[in-house]
Protein backbone atom coordinates (compact mmCIF):
# COMPACT_ATOMS: atom_id res chain seq x y z
CA UNK A 1 0.00 0.00 0.00
CA UNK A 2 3.25 2.24 0.49
CA UNK A 3 3.45 2.86 -3.11
CA UNK A 4 0.01 4.93 -3.22
CA UNK A 5 1.15 7.87 -1.14
CA UNK A 6 3.98 8.68 -3.85
CA UNK A 7 1.44 8.84 -6.75
CA UNK A 8 0.02 12.13 -7.92
CA UNK A 9 -3.13 13.32 -5.88
CA UNK A 10 -4.66 14.04 -9.18
CA UNK A 11 -4.64 10.37 -10.18
CA UNK A 12 -5.00 8.83 -6.71
CA UNK A 13 -8.25 11.03 -5.96
CA UNK A 14 -10.07 10.31 -9.09
CA UNK A 15 -9.11 6.18 -8.50
CA UNK A 16 -10.13 6.12 -5.36
CA UNK A 17 -13.30 7.55 -5.44
CA UNK A 18 -14.06 5.75 -9.45
CA UNK A 19 -13.10 2.36 -7.79
CA UNK A 20 -15.17 2.92 -4.40
CA UNK A 21 -18.18 3.81 -7.05
CA UNK A 22 -17.71 1.03 -8.99
CA UNK A 23 -17.43 -1.64 -6.61
CA UNK A 24 -20.52 -0.04 -4.98
CA UNK A 25 -22.81 -0.23 -7.92
CA UNK A 26 -21.18 -3.83 -8.92
CA UNK A 27 -22.73 -5.16 -5.70
CA UNK A 28 -25.72 -3.49 -5.61
CA UNK A 29 -26.51 -4.68 -9.12
CA UNK A 30 -25.34 -8.32 -8.04
CA UNK A 31 -27.76 -7.81 -4.78
CA UNK A 32 -30.82 -6.32 -6.29
CA UNK A 33 -31.02 -9.34 -8.82
CA UNK A 34 -30.04 -11.91 -6.62
CA UNK A 35 -30.47 -11.30 -2.87
CA UNK A 36 -33.06 -8.43 -2.66
CA UNK A 37 -35.75 -10.38 -4.08
CA UNK A 38 -35.89 -12.94 -1.37
CA UNK A 39 -36.13 -10.95 1.07
CA UNK A 40 -39.14 -10.02 2.80
CA UNK A 41 -40.04 -6.80 4.28
CA UNK A 42 -42.86 -6.42 6.47
CA UNK A 43 -44.30 -3.24 8.09
CA UNK A 44 -41.91 -0.66 9.52
CA UNK A 45 -38.86 -2.55 7.73
CA UNK A 46 -37.92 -0.20 5.44
CA UNK A 47 -38.10 2.72 8.63
CA UNK A 48 -35.59 0.03 10.97
CA UNK A 49 -33.37 -0.46 8.10
CA UNK A 50 -33.14 3.46 7.93
CA UNK A 51 -32.52 3.88 11.15
CA UNK A 52 -29.42 1.15 11.17
CA UNK A 53 -27.97 2.97 8.39
CA UNK A 54 -28.35 6.11 10.20
CA UNK A 55 -26.37 4.15 13.38
CA UNK A 56 -23.27 2.80 10.85
CA UNK A 57 -23.30 6.37 9.49
CA UNK A 58 -22.89 7.95 12.32
CA UNK A 59 -20.32 5.38 13.67
CA UNK A 60 -18.20 5.72 10.46
CA UNK A 61 -18.30 9.13 9.89
CA UNK A 62 -17.59 9.69 13.89
CA UNK A 63 -14.32 7.68 13.07
CA UNK A 64 -13.46 9.09 10.08
CA UNK A 65 -13.60 12.55 11.36
CA UNK A 66 -11.27 11.73 14.48
CA UNK A 67 -9.23 10.00 12.11
CA UNK A 68 -8.80 13.12 9.46
CA UNK A 69 -8.36 15.33 12.59
CA UNK A 70 -5.23 13.04 13.65
CA UNK A 71 -3.61 13.21 10.68
CA UNK A 72 -3.74 16.44 9.85
CA UNK A 73 -2.81 17.34 13.41
CA UNK A 74 0.37 15.05 12.79
CA UNK A 75 0.54 16.81 9.63
CA UNK A 76 0.99 20.28 11.04
CA UNK A 77 3.13 19.05 14.16
CA UNK A 78 5.76 17.60 11.57
CA UNK A 79 6.04 20.54 9.73
CA UNK A 80 6.27 22.78 13.22
CA UNK A 81 9.15 20.10 13.72
CA UNK A 82 11.08 21.08 10.23
CA UNK A 83 10.62 24.81 11.36
CA UNK A 84 11.86 24.24 14.53
CA UNK A 85 15.06 22.39 13.59
CA UNK A 86 15.79 25.41 11.12
CA UNK A 87 15.46 27.71 13.28
CA UNK A 88 17.83 26.10 16.06
CA UNK A 89 20.32 25.89 12.66
CA UNK A 90 20.35 29.47 12.54
CA UNK A 91 20.90 30.11 16.04
CA UNK A 92 23.76 27.95 16.30
CA UNK A 93 25.01 29.63 13.15
CA UNK A 94 24.71 32.65 14.40
CA UNK A 95 26.48 31.74 17.83
CA UNK A 96 29.45 30.21 15.69
CA UNK A 97 29.82 33.16 14.02
CA UNK A 98 31.07 34.99 17.46
CA UNK A 99 34.22 32.41 17.90
CA UNK A 100 37.15 33.38 16.41
CA UNK A 101 39.45 32.56 13.85
CA UNK A 102 40.15 28.96 13.03
CA UNK A 103 37.58 27.85 14.80
CA UNK A 104 34.63 29.71 13.62
CA UNK A 105 35.77 29.00 9.76
CA UNK A 106 35.49 25.18 10.87
CA UNK A 107 32.35 25.29 12.41
CA UNK A 108 30.62 27.59 10.32
CA UNK A 109 31.69 25.42 6.88
CA UNK A 110 30.30 22.60 8.96
CA UNK A 111 27.08 23.36 9.61
CA UNK A 112 26.73 24.58 5.81
CA UNK A 113 27.72 20.96 5.05
CA UNK A 114 25.23 19.81 6.93
CA UNK A 115 22.56 22.05 6.00
CA UNK A 116 22.91 20.98 2.29
CA UNK A 117 23.24 17.43 3.25
CA UNK A 118 19.38 18.13 4.54
CA UNK A 119 18.19 19.64 1.71
CA UNK A 120 19.65 17.25 -1.01
CA UNK A 121 20.50 14.07 -0.01
CA UNK A 122 18.38 13.81 3.61
CA UNK A 123 15.13 15.15 2.30
CA UNK A 124 14.78 12.96 -1.09
CA UNK A 125 15.14 9.67 1.21
CA UNK A 126 12.51 10.93 3.61
CA UNK A 127 10.15 11.38 0.52
CA UNK A 128 10.78 8.05 -0.10
CA UNK A 129 10.21 6.95 3.39
CA UNK A 130 13.36 6.14 4.46
CA UNK A 131 15.33 7.78 7.70
CA UNK A 132 18.22 9.36 6.65
CA UNK A 133 21.77 8.44 8.08
CA UNK A 134 23.97 10.71 6.67
CA UNK A 135 25.04 14.03 8.44
CA UNK A 136 26.27 12.05 11.62
CA UNK A 137 29.73 12.44 10.66
CA UNK A 138 29.49 16.22 10.22
CA UNK A 139 28.06 16.81 13.48
CA UNK A 140 30.38 14.45 14.95
CA UNK A 141 33.34 16.42 13.38
CA UNK A 142 30.95 19.58 13.98
CA UNK A 143 31.33 18.49 18.28
CA UNK A 144 34.97 18.38 17.96
CA UNK A 145 35.67 21.41 16.82
CA UNK A 146 33.23 23.09 19.15
CA UNK A 147 34.32 20.90 22.30
CA UNK A 148 38.14 21.47 21.56
CA UNK A 149 38.10 25.14 21.75
CA UNK A 150 39.48 26.78 25.13
CA UNK A 151 37.65 30.45 26.09
CA UNK A 152 39.91 32.84 27.37
CA UNK A 153 37.52 35.80 28.52
CA UNK A 154 34.47 35.62 30.56
CA UNK A 155 32.68 36.89 27.28
CA UNK A 156 34.64 33.86 25.45
CA UNK A 157 33.28 31.43 28.40
CA UNK A 158 29.38 32.96 28.13
CA UNK A 159 29.73 32.68 24.22
CA UNK A 160 31.32 28.92 24.80
CA UNK A 161 28.15 27.68 27.07
CA UNK A 162 24.93 29.31 25.21
CA UNK A 163 26.82 27.61 21.98
CA UNK A 164 26.88 24.23 23.30
CA UNK A 165 23.20 24.67 24.84
CA UNK A 166 22.17 25.40 21.37
CA UNK A 167 24.11 23.04 19.86
CA UNK A 168 22.08 20.30 22.18
CA UNK A 169 18.86 22.08 20.86
CA UNK A 170 20.05 21.61 16.74
CA UNK A 171 20.45 17.74 17.80
CA UNK A 172 17.34 17.35 19.34
CA UNK A 173 15.66 19.09 16.68
CA UNK A 174 17.40 17.07 14.14
CA UNK A 175 16.09 13.52 16.50
CA UNK A 176 12.59 14.65 16.17
CA UNK A 177 12.40 15.04 12.60
CA UNK A 178 14.29 11.87 12.05
CA UNK A 179 11.43 10.58 14.30
CA UNK A 180 8.34 11.94 12.86
CA UNK A 181 9.55 10.21 9.48
CA UNK A 182 8.02 6.92 10.30
CA UNK A 183 4.84 8.67 11.84
CA UNK A 184 1.67 7.18 10.36
CA UNK A 185 -1.16 5.89 10.90
CA UNK A 186 -1.39 2.13 12.44
CA UNK A 187 -2.40 -0.97 10.44
CA UNK A 188 -5.29 -1.52 12.53
CA UNK A 189 -6.90 2.14 11.84
CA UNK A 190 -6.91 2.06 8.00
CA UNK A 191 -8.16 -1.56 8.23
CA UNK A 192 -10.99 -0.20 10.37
CA UNK A 193 -11.16 2.71 7.90
CA UNK A 194 -11.82 0.84 4.64
CA UNK A 195 -14.06 -2.45 6.52
CA UNK A 196 -15.93 0.31 7.69
CA UNK A 197 -16.61 1.64 4.49
CA UNK A 198 -17.77 -1.68 2.88
CA UNK A 199 -20.15 -2.14 5.79
CA UNK A 200 -21.60 1.52 5.34
CA UNK A 201 -22.18 0.74 1.70
CA UNK A 202 -23.57 -2.91 2.29
CA UNK A 203 -26.01 -1.59 4.47
CA UNK A 204 -27.69 0.85 2.12
CA UNK A 205 -28.18 -2.12 -0.40
CA UNK A 206 -31.40 -3.43 1.58
CA UNK A 207 -33.98 -0.72 0.54
CA UNK A 208 -36.53 -1.66 -1.43
CA UNK A 209 -36.60 1.17 -3.58
CA UNK A 210 -38.87 0.84 -6.74
CA UNK A 211 -36.76 3.05 -8.99
CA UNK A 212 -33.26 1.13 -9.59
CA UNK A 213 -32.05 4.34 -10.84
CA UNK A 214 -32.50 6.47 -7.58
CA UNK A 215 -31.03 3.37 -5.64
CA UNK A 216 -28.02 3.07 -7.83
CA UNK A 217 -27.80 7.29 -7.29
CA UNK A 218 -28.07 7.34 -3.48
CA UNK A 219 -25.31 4.42 -3.09
CA UNK A 220 -22.92 6.08 -5.92
CA UNK A 221 -23.19 9.33 -4.09
CA UNK A 222 -22.44 7.82 -0.73
CA UNK A 223 -19.53 5.88 -2.31
CA UNK A 224 -17.82 9.10 -3.73
CA UNK A 225 -17.87 11.08 -0.35
CA UNK A 226 -16.80 8.50 1.40
CA UNK A 227 -14.17 7.82 -1.44
CA UNK A 228 -13.15 11.47 -0.32
CA UNK A 229 -13.36 10.86 2.65
CA UNK A 230 -10.64 8.36 2.49
CA UNK A 231 -8.78 10.63 -0.21
CA UNK A 232 -8.83 13.17 2.52
CA UNK A 233 -6.45 10.81 4.72
CA UNK A 234 -4.72 9.25 2.74
CA UNK A 235 -3.10 12.70 1.34
CA UNK A 236 -1.85 13.56 4.92
CA UNK A 237 -0.93 10.51 6.54
CA UNK A 238 2.67 10.72 5.15
CA UNK A 239 3.47 14.55 6.20
CA UNK A 240 7.31 14.04 4.01
CA UNK A 241 5.82 12.20 1.16
CA UNK A 242 3.24 12.42 -2.16
CA UNK A 243 1.79 15.97 -3.37
CA UNK A 244 1.18 17.76 -0.34
CA UNK A 245 4.78 16.41 1.01
CA UNK A 246 6.77 18.62 2.78
CA UNK A 247 9.45 20.70 1.34
CA UNK A 248 12.71 21.51 2.61
CA UNK A 249 11.99 25.07 2.37
CA UNK A 250 12.39 26.79 5.93
CA UNK A 251 16.52 25.26 5.16
CA UNK A 252 16.85 26.18 1.45
CA UNK A 253 15.76 29.76 3.10
CA UNK A 254 18.23 29.51 6.09
CA UNK A 255 20.86 28.75 3.21
CA UNK A 256 20.69 30.93 0.88
CA UNK A 257 19.47 34.71 3.33
CA UNK A 258 22.40 33.77 6.12
CA UNK A 259 25.07 30.81 5.05
CA UNK A 260 26.11 31.99 1.48
CA UNK A 261 27.27 35.15 2.73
Amino acid sequence: MGFLFDLPLILTGPALVAALVGVSLLGLSWFRRHRLPRLRFGEGDVEFSAAMLASIMVFYGLATALTAVQVWDAYEKVKEITEHEASTLAAFYRDVSAYPEPSRGLMRERIREYTHQIIHVSWPQQRRGMIPTEGVKTMDSLQSVLVRFEPVTEAQKGLAIETLASYDRMMEARRMRLDSVERKLPGILWLVIILGAFISLISAFYFPVTDERVHRAQVALLAGFIGLVIFLILALDRPYRGDLGLEPRPYEILYEQLMTE
